[in-house]
């Protein structure tokens, strides 16, 4: 049985619903951001923390856990820039919890969602696994801590892992049943969505003077289905004893800019946005984008889905939801 922590959030919902289909599955989940309908109805569901050894000697003890896969952690820079307390409870501090009962039951094989927020504003075209990880911000750095402590521990207690570096997942389940539902929303494909649904009354599109084609940021976006796929293959590494310690850039090698994102959106709905033109965040580089050769190389993984096809799948979800 494979336990997945957080699986009813965006991305472990979608995940969960692609692994039922060959692994039983439990997930762990307090529902602070998730949501109890996202998961499979194949999959068994336990609320409780990830910081809770109560809760999570319960799951451990109930079932026959083979793997971890870890979502459950904090995700809003802005948020871990104002609370970081908060993400190092979680996202640091839970995990270990995590961990520590993890040994206690030698459960040796773990599979952790990481971010594109450990490189922080790399200084090259393509960032690859080799680049320099440098975040800047409290959410970035927990998860680079996280990474760090897996290192350790597999050096220690010979525990086997995956990191998984993601870029921009977007997109929703190819039946629409499930999609991105965040609260608040920050993601540019479901604001651009929901304004175009009538939700906002406009777009902000904060830079137009970076050194790209448009002079709008360039972005490296990755369909939530290919995320969890990218997941399973990852697990079955482990699993078949073919992968000891890994890390793995997901993106699908290909930059879209805020001004090509919108406009694709408009195509595909058949509508117009309205569009307020800002000045640049403070921390926004100019350009963001993943090779995923190497988990290409290693496990035959790419990036299916392109930019219009996510587009469409999230447009059926938001009219929808």
């Amino acid at each position: 049985m494979i336990l997945v922590v957080g699986g009813a959030g965006y991305i472990g919902s979608h995940l969960v619903k692609e692994l039922v289909k060959e692994k039983e599955v439990v997930v762990l989940d307090n529902l602070s951001t998730g949501h109890r309908w996202a998961i499979d109805e194949k999959a068994v569901f336990v609320k409780g923390n990830l910081g809770s050894e109560e809760d999570l000697v319960q799951v451990f003890d109930t079932y026959s856990i083979e793997a971890v896969m870890h979502f459950a952690a904090f995700s809003l820079v802005g948020e871990s820039v104002q609370d970081p307390q908060k993400y190092y409870d979680n996202n640091v501090a839970a995990t270990l919890t995590l961990l520590r009962v993890m040994r206690k039951y030698g459960v040796d094989k773990f599979i952790f969602s990481s971010t594109a927020a450990t490189y922080g504003i790399p200084a090259v075209e393509m960032i690859t696994e080799e680049t320099a990880t440098n975040p800047i911000n409290p959410y970035g750095r927990s998860k680079l801590v996280i990474e760090h402590i897996l290192a350790d521990f597999a050096l220690s207690y010979s525990l086997k892992y995956v990191t998984l570096r993601y870029f921009n997942a977007a997109g929703a389940y190819e039946t629409a049943e499930i999609g991105e539902d965040h609260d608040p929303e920050t993601h540019l494909i479901p604001i651009v969505l929901e304004h175009l649904l009538g939700q906002r009354e406009q777009i902000s599109v904060f830079g137009t003077d970076y050194e790209t084609p448009d002079g709008t940021c360039i972005r490296d976006y990755i369909h939530v289905t290919d995320l969890a796929k990218a997941h399973i293959a990852a697990m079955r590494g482990l699993l078949d004893g073919k992968l000891e310690t890994a890390v793995y850039n997901l993106g699908n090698g290909k930059g879209y800019s805020v001004k090509e994102v919108i406009e694709t959106c408009e195509r595909v709905t058949g509508r117009t946005a309205k569009v307020e033109l800002g000045d640049r965040r403070p921390g926004d580089p100019a350009r963001l984008v993943a090779s995923s050769e190497k988990i290409g190389r290693e496990l035959g993984w790419k990036a299916e889905i392109g930019l219009e096809e996510i587009i469409n799948s999230a447009w059926k979800w938001h009219q929808k939801k």
